[in-house]
């Protein structure tokens, strides 16, 4: 190790500008190479990394001395931190639950599994009498703590019980990897199913909704709780049966997405949630990933539109010509790009128009996506190309998203980039971020490992405090610190020597990459030094063994490469996954013989990855087991006539293992063992699998044994994420639940981090280079760590703008949604009546409208626009007014208005203003007489209309206008013949799809302000309050076209029958 503080090119360097980290000089008396606690390093290069060797042995003892003292007074420090922090008297003050818990738990181990169960229908009994869900919390904890030691195998600790209060309680519940955080789940999701209005338990995926259904479905099943589980794929029965389940699991996507089209449903019977109430209490499983990295993609259901597609292609070539810096201008942070006075005009030039901006002929917008598709979406980093189209790679999970698709032709631009078939452009039709989504939970709670960092934030959005639950057993992985380097070459390199190193020593290592590209080329290194490994990303050769892999994630000598652990939702077992592994020993001795299809197949033509890590070795037992199960499967194939596909195959052994954890051994081998017409081959895999399963449950331990001696899990990250929390949750798949383990993070100053936000770092490379005269060597210390940490933050806060941004902007569009939403349920599941009164509502409100534009209470009647109300009243009314009402002139409308002032009394029910046609007698009937008052009365209370003089008069005419429309309406029906089934159904048709068509604009014309208010700013005005001003002008005038719409069509319909789905045509 070398010392850089006396090096003569340290002391010229000192001329170049102020390094982004701190170099600290040390005094030193002597010639040698000493260094100091804050000085950094340049380590040399060296086949293994040099960390681990201990040159300089004669000094130990004094190090260690320091290093000992230092961490005494680390440990005093932050015990005394603990006492100062809020969290220690939280998590203090849940002890007390816990001792409740604990006193009810040796009764409660007492009952037998039917008084066990038996304990649900009581705690609805005690509900229901007026007992509070705090009153038997202690109670019902610990039946389901006993119900998953019965029926799982896990007993729940004390502080999975804190972190179940939490839950409870509606708050964060901050767990470290590996300390069971799907168990936690079960406490809180079960106490608040007991009141029967359902709980939503939300993965990130469907595979983890899928796993903890069935895994911890067990539990709630067992105590009689209904558990149902919401997958891709689902038809709309299927859905609505398992959303009436007490507790349903699901994934954020499916949720949001079956919210937004149960707001487009057509009928009730279309419904799949539970209306009126879909929402209760939700569990947030990686609830900072949900809400805070994903926030900022709002959920979209688009349709299509009729666009020019062949536009894209031309503007990708164009897009080929230009020149960045000459032609035009990136900014990274925002992905945004500005075109130049050359680039407008080659751009112009190439596609031969006189304005980019031309109205009729506009080409700026593909253009510009042309630009952004060449510069921010690259192959295997956004996106993977797959069967001839462009899949999103998700950025937080490294997972493919197949439905996905980017909006404002961004998607099209990118296959024009690819040379691919050109999807149509898309319109959106309904839309929600995850933040509004889950504020419509009137209780929210959320669990993860990482959420600390970004309290604040949930505390503001959500009202979400972050609890940080105790870990079970102390944490003992060592955070190794931070090397910077120079070059993306060196970076590669000393990440190879790094995994060479630890493979030699039989370690397991786990390399977290950001993109698939890096992970590849860190893939390629590592073959050229013949270093075996395994591959997770969003390749599908890899992507379809994901399980497998991080099954053996921990074993001795794994080496795993993944783009993103975040959402993995699987832990990494030191020494292997027994129960992964057990089944797929299973799946190799048997799918041979029930299914001849290649899995391959499924995988795009591309080939799986050769298994680096040998075979478990099973016992006798357990290979006499296999070879029944196997000939057993032969014949059972054979018998058949034709071979199973491999996914009907793969479904079979998943039963059959399912069913080794619900029966007894003694009931498979009985069930194994009768006689029947059919092979019992559904036992006999069980059987086997418990065979198996304990073979690989002795084998993992010894395995997990030494791994843990050889210092247990090493991860290496090879960039900095641009937040801390994305971090710590790669360094947190190192030392779970107190194992041993060890993280390095190792960065490049060429990394994208430094690039997106515009960071300098050439006179850093040069640095380095004066000082070792090899710039691929790296550089660590305190100063480094603590300037990229500070990078870091900066870039949190950029982001937490942009959120804050997003959300303050869609707070807009809440209010508005909800109010459209309610509309549309109440319109959807009302009753007749409700749908009466609705569009009863919407005729009175157009002729208020008409009256408003044309009247003034402060003036005579003469000075009012009489002349353009009645030709506005007809134009609505159509033929069904011009009869009656098309007769009469402005002098007449006008006389009888100023009768009104010489009358005492009126009869408001039957009211009708002088010499003027009286509605047709259509408010027969108690239920339309008081519809008739209460119209009356809301129009009296209208606080909108201005006193004055004539107000009274502008209100009976209001009233008169709106009888009389409303009678006619009636009136018509009534002589159609139609039975009133039918015609409340063609009411409900056209008020939802006049709403639905109107909302779907303002949905446009919201996305097409908020990209145009920021312009504003130049003006020095506030671009969300004009967001805010010019948003509610939009919609009060969409819900003003909305009502006139229903109105003419629905008197359009009575009056000239006509197809109810050509309304709008």
């Amino acid at each position: 190790m070398l010392s850089c503080t006396n090096h003569p090119s340290f002391m010229a360097a000192l001329s170049f500008p102020p390094p982004f980290f701190a170099v600290q000089t040390t005094a030193s008396t002597s010639t040698s190479s000493s260094t100091h606690a804050n000085s950094f390093f340049i380590r040399p290069s060296h086949p293994l990394p040099p960390w681990p060797r201990l040159r300089r042995r004669r000094r130990a003892p004094l190090f260690v001395a320091a290093a000992s003292v230092k961490e005494n007074l680390g440990r005093a420090r932050k015990t005394l931190t603990d006492f100062t922090i809020l969290n220690y008297w939280v998590v203090r003050d849940y002890y007390r639950l816990v001792s409740s818990v604990n006193a009810f738990e040796p009764r409660i181990q007492l009952l037998s599994d039917e008084e066990l169960a038996a304990k649900t229908p009581e705690f609805r009994r005690r509900l229901e009498r007026g007992e509070t869900l705090a009153d038997i919390q202690a109670e019902a904890f610990a039946v389901v703590r006993e119900a998953a030691r019965r029926k799982l195998g896990m007993r729940h600790f004390d502080v999975q019980i804190i972190g179940g209060a939490v839950l409870h309680d509606g708050s964060i519940a901050e767990m470290k990897t590996g300390e069971g955080k799907t168990l936690v789940s079960t406490l809180a999701a079960y106490l608040n199913a007991l009141t029967a209005e359902g709980v939503h338990i939300v993965t990130v995926n469907d595979y983890l909704a899928q796993r903890d259904a069935e895994w911890m479905g067990r539990v709630h099943r067992f105590l009689g709780l209904s558990v149902g589980l919401i997958q891709r794929g689902m038809n709309a029965e299927e859905r609505r049966r398992n959303y009436r389940c007490d507790i349903t699991y699901t994934n954020n996507s499916e949720l949001g997405f079956d919210y937004l089209r149960d707001n487009l449903a057509g009928n009730r019977e279309q419904l799949v949630m539970r209306w009126p109430k879909p929402f209760h209490f939700a569990i947030v499983d990686e609830v900072d990933s949900v809400l805070i990295d994903e926030g900022r993609n709002p959920l979209l259901i688009s349709g299509e539109a009729n666009q020019d597609a062949a536009r894209y292609p031309v503007a990708a070539k164009v897009a080929e010509l230009l020149i960045q810096e000459t032609h035009y201008k990136v900014e990274l942070k925002d992905n945004s790009v500005e075109l130049t006075e050359e680039g407008i005009t080659l751009a112009e030039m190439a596609l031969e128009t006189s304005d980019l901006w031309d109205e009729n002929d506009p080409w700026a917008r593909f253009v510009m996506n042309a630009l952004k598709a060449k510069e921010f979406y690259r192959r295997d980093v956004q996106y993977i190309v797959r069967d001839g189209k462009a899949l999103i790679i998700n950025e937080l999970t490294g997972r493919v998203e197949e439905k996905r698709r980017w909006s404002e032709g961004i998607h099209q631009a990118v296959e024009a980039k690819e040379g691919l078939k050109i999807q149509a452009d898309s319109v959106v039709v309904a839309q929600i971020t995850y933040q509004s989504l889950f504020k419509l939970y009137p209780k929210l709670s959320g669990m993860t490992g990482t959420a600390k960092t970004e309290e604040k934030e949930f505390l503001k959005m959500f009202q979400m405090p972050v609890i940080e639950v105790p870990t079970n057993l102390p944490n003992i992985r060592k955070d190794l610190p931070i090397q910077a380097f120079a070059t993306l070459r060196g970076k590669w390199e000393q990440v190879r020597q790094e995994v060479e190193y630890m493979f030699r020593q039989g370690r397991p290592v786990l390399v977290g990459t950001t993109s698939v590209e890096n992970s590849e080329l860190l893939a390629g290194l590592l073959r050229e030094w013949n270093i075996p490994y395994n591959v997770l990303n969003a390749r599908p050769k890899y992507a379809a063994r994901e399980a497998e892999i991080v099954a053996q994630a921990g074993r001795k000598h794994a080496i795993t490469l993944s783009t993103n652990m975040a959402g993995r939702g699987t832990d990494i077992i030191l020494g292997g996954n027994p129960k992964m592994l057990a089944r797929e020993i299973i799946e190799d001795s048997i799918l041979p013989f029930l299914t001849r299809e290649d899995p391959n197949l499924e995988l795009a033509g591309e080939a799986i990855s050769e298994k680096v890590l040998p075979k478990i070795k099973v016992g006798p037992s357990s290979l006499a087991l296999l070879a029944k199960t196997a000939l057993m499967a032969k014949y059972v194939s054979k018998s058949e006539g034709k071979s199973w596909t491999y996914q009907k195959a793969k479904s079979f052994i998943s039963d059959a293992v399912e069913t080794s954890l619900s029966f007894s051994l003694k009931e498979l081998e009985e069930l194994a063992n009768e006689e029947s017409e059919v092979y019992p081959l559904g036992p006999t895999v069980a059987l086997a699998y418990l065979s198996v399963l304990k073979d690989c449950e002795e084998h993992c331990l010894r395995e997990g044994s030494e791994v843990k001696r050889l210092g247990g899990l090493h991860v290496i990250g090879t960039s900095l994420h641009e937040s801390r929390r994305i971090d710590n949750q790669l360094r947190g798949r190192a030392g779970r639940q107190g194992d041993p383990g060890s993280t390095r993070f190792m960065v490049s100053l060429q990394d994208e981090m430094f690039r997106k936000f515009n960071f300098d770092t050439e006179w850093a490379v040069r640095l380095i280079s004066k000082i070792t005269n090899d710039e691929d060597l790296p550089i660590e210390g305190d100063a480094i760590v603590k300037q990229l940490l500070a990078l870091q933050i900066n870039a949190e806060k950029f982001f937490f703008g942009i959120r804050k941004n997003l959300v303050e902007f869609d707070e807009v569009l809440e209010v508005q949604r909800k109010h459209v939403y309610d509309l549309r349920q109440l319109i959807l599941t009302g009753d007749d009546e409700s749908c009466s009164q609705h569009i009863f509502q919407y005729m009175q409100a157009v002729v208020d409208e008409i009256v408003f534009s044309n009247t003034d209470p402060l003036k005579h009647p003469r000075s009012w626009g009489l002349n353009n109300l009645s030709r506005e009243f007809m134009t609505i009314g159509g033929k069904l007014l011009h009869e009656s009402f098309g007769v009469i002139s402005d002098d007449t409308l006008l006389n009888s208005l100023g009768q009104l002032s010489e009358v005492s009394s009126v009869d408001i029910v039957n009211f009708s203003l002088p010499n003027l046609p009286a509605p047709p007698n259509a408010f027969r009937g108690i239920r339309r007489k008081s519809s008739s008052l209460r119209r009356w009365l809301a129009i009296c209370t209208d606080d909108l209309i201005e006193n004055g003089k004539y107000q009274t008069t502008s209100n009976l005419l209001r009233k008169y206008l709106g009888d009389f429309l409303i009678a006619s309406y009636l009136n018509v029906v009534e002589e159609s013949g139609y039975d009133e089934r039918y015609v409340k159904e063609i009411e409900r048709a056209v008020l939802l799809k006049t709403l639905d068509c109107f909302w779907r604009d303002h949905l446009v014309n919201m996305n097409r302000l908020s990209s145009a208010v920021n312009v504003r700013s130049f003006g020095h005005r506030n671009p969300l309050e004009e967001y805010k001003i010019d948003g509610c002008r939009f919609f009060i005038s969409m819900l003003s076209a909305t009502r006139r719409l229903t109105v003419e069509a629905l008197l359009r319909h009575w009056t000239s029958p006509i197809e109810s789905q050509e309304l709008f045509l």
